[in-house]
């Protein structure tokens, strides 16, 4: 069983960062993608930054290109989200999640494992 617990949430003014993290325990196959995903109430959840092969591969949504930044330390069992120039836009609930099978990477139905979610507001 994998559990993911997200942690890093919080309001912080338009172009401020903020860094989110999930520590993943259980066993996820190195080869497989941990996910950031984001979903507000009026909207479907995207995903917007991905981390595969054992913290090697890097992916990004255009929403978030150039700005964000997912990285992997396998030694402590976490992945980071590095939010940097925030935008009012940004505002969601962010959940890690996890997959033990390949697909697009941003595809939500590929992933079985969920956090509970960290709350970001960016406001002006």
């Amino acid at each position: 069983q994998v559990q993911l617990v997200e942690s890093g949430g919080g309001s912080v003014q338009a172009g401020g960062s903020l860094r989110l993290s999930c520590i993943v325990s259980g066993y996820t196959p190195p080869g497989n993608c941990i996910t950031w995903f984001r979903q507000t109430p009026a909207k479907e959840r995207e995903g917007v930054a991905a981390i595969c092969n054992a913290g090697r591969t890097p992916y990004y949504s255009d929403s978030v290109k150039g700005r964000f930044t997912v990285s992997r330390d396998n030694a402590e069992n976490t992945v980071y989200l590095q939010m940097n120039s925030l935008r009012i836009e940004d505002s969601a609930m962010y959940y890690c999640a996890a997959r033990t099978r390949g697909g697009y990477v941003f595809t939500e139905s590929t992933y079985v494992y969920w956090g509970q979610g960290t709350q970001v507001t960016v406001s002006s």
